[in-house]
């Protein structure tokens, strides 16, 4: 016994990996807990009915046509997913220079939002306010003399906002990064009497390549042309400049801000939330969860263990949600 307390004296008595042992401490101790409830479901929306189309750079990824899409929303609800958020394949022959069909109120988007809220009216449904889906030039906003216009565009988008919040939509979220948008979008629709309606901005998105595979699926990859946005969208190399354009939001009415992408920029999501306290989502967006589905097709890594991973990363750095397209497979595993 003398000796046996000799060698232990030898040995840490605090022992951190006790509580590692057994998957029932693990999940009581955990400091980080992801739910279904955590999530909103990113989709694509295609034009015809009873159609579903494969986007060859998002592996497991489909376009849904708004009848289909209306089928899974009811599947996302049952699993716990509490929204949803729409993006457009707008058919070639409706893009304009200006970007007209945006504030055509039969738009696919509009469709899709009322199929939804027809079908499964509990389910919250976010509507992208931005001219890139629209144009034929692929950006955000109108292009004048080589340059996106930014009050003129401003004034569109407002236009845009309440043709989808007279579809039914819940969530307005502008995501174009034109200066002024967010305090103009909340006074368009408290002046049509769409006070309810809720913003939730993307207040700090970058100009980044991880983009890609999304411009892919909704048929703007062509229509850019290898130009960038990054006149418009902010430079990777800021962080503060972050921070100034969430308080900027805030103060013009953003009811929830937005970080995107995700993964690099998990430093973003961190101090957003720290500085202001306000309901902060993050984006996984298309870049960052194709590589991860791709490799894990390969056998080069756990793919969806990967996502699951990249979800709880943003939870831990402060986010209070995250857009995936990975929501339902992610769901099911919760669940699971």
């Amino acid at each position: 016994m003398v000796d046996r307390v000799r060698a232990l004296g030898r040995y840490p008595q605090t022992r951190l990996r006790r509580n590692r042992r057994d998957p029932w401490s693990r999940r009581l101790v955990a400091e980080t807990v992801l739910t279904p409830g955590d999530l909103i479901w990113t989709v694509f929306v295609c034009a015809g009915t009873g159609r579903s189309e494969p986007v060859g750079s998002m592996p497991g990824v489909v376009r849904l046509s708004a009848d289909l899409l209306a089928e899974q929303a009811r599947t996302a609800y049952d699993l716990g997913v509490p929204a949803l958020a729409v993006f457009p394949q707008t058919p070639a022959e409706a893009k304009t220079p200006d970007g007209d069909e945006a504030l055509n109120p039969d738009n696919l988007v509009c469709q899709a939002v009322r199929a939804v809220k027809a079908a499964v009216p509990e389910i919250g449904v976010i509507c992208d306010v931005a001219l890139d889906p629209y144009t034929s030039h692929g950006h955000d906003g109108l292009l004048r003399d080589g340059y996106i216009v930014n009050d003129e565009t401003v004034d569109v988008l407002c236009r845009q906002a309440l043709v989808q919040a007279e579809a039914g939509c819940d969530v307005i979220a502008p995501s174009d990064m034109m200066d002024g948008r967010v305090g103009a979008i909340r006074r368009a629709l408290d002046g049509a009497g769409y006070e309810r309606v809720r913003i939730l901005s993307y207040a700090a998105k970058y100009a980044s390549v991880y983009y890609g595979p999304f411009r892919d699926a909704i048929g703007s990859t062509g229509n850019l042309a290898g130009g960038d946005k990054r006149g418009y969208q902010m430079d990777p190399a800021n962080g503060e400049e972050a921070l100034r354009e969430v308080a900027m939001d805030i103060k013009e009415g953003a009811d929830m801000v937005m970080v995107k992408p995700g993964m690099p920029y998990l430093d973003i999501v961190y101090r957003v939330k720290a500085a202001f306290g306000l309901p902060t989502y993050v984006y996984q967006v298309s870049g960052e969860y194709a590589m991860l589905k791709a490799a894990g097709e390969r056998g080069w890594l756990d793919g969806d263990g990967a996502l699951l991973e990249a979800l709880r990363g943003f939870k831990r750095a402060g986010a209070d949600g995250v857009l995936t397209y990975a929501a339902l497979d992610i769901a099911r595993r919760l669940q699971g």
